[in-house]
């Protein structure tokens, strides 16, 4: 995902030229409301199993990056340039990946785990 979002935005800015900042924006704002509230809607299972921890992290990044876009939008207003939605795209495909590695090595440590109790129980 965070690959794909940063080349995704690379073509965008080389390719496609400035984005609309006014449409960054109100796209940004409408995302930013549903994700707080999915977001608080499952503040309670950060701490749980890789699954549910991963769809709490993904609503938090998903929220994070809608500040992200509308700070990005309102840079590209004022400066007429598309860096300023290129450096948030930047970010957030860190944000996904830096995510992505933790939930994995999550999954992976719970797996290990299973297995040395199913072990342990033969």
């Amino acid at each position: 995902m965070g690959l794909w979002v940063f080349a995704d935005t690379l073509h965008a800015v080389l390719v496609l030229g400035v984005p609309k900042a006014e449409i960054m924006g109100l796209v940004g704002f409408l995302a930013l409301a549903a994700n707080l509230a999915c977001v608080l809607l499952l503040l309670r299972f950060r701490h749980g199993e890789a699954n549910v921890r991963s769809v709490w992290l993904c609503s938090r990044n998903d929220a994070i990056g809608n500040v992200a876009v509308i700070l990005a939008a309102s840079g590209v207003w004022a400066s007429g340039t598309a860096w300023p939605d290129l450096l948030v795209a930047t970010t957030m495909a860190g944000l996904f990946l830096w995510s992505a590695t933790r939930i994995t090595l999550q999954a992976l440590r719970e797996y290990r785990e299973r297995d040395d109790a199913i072990a342990e129980g033969l």
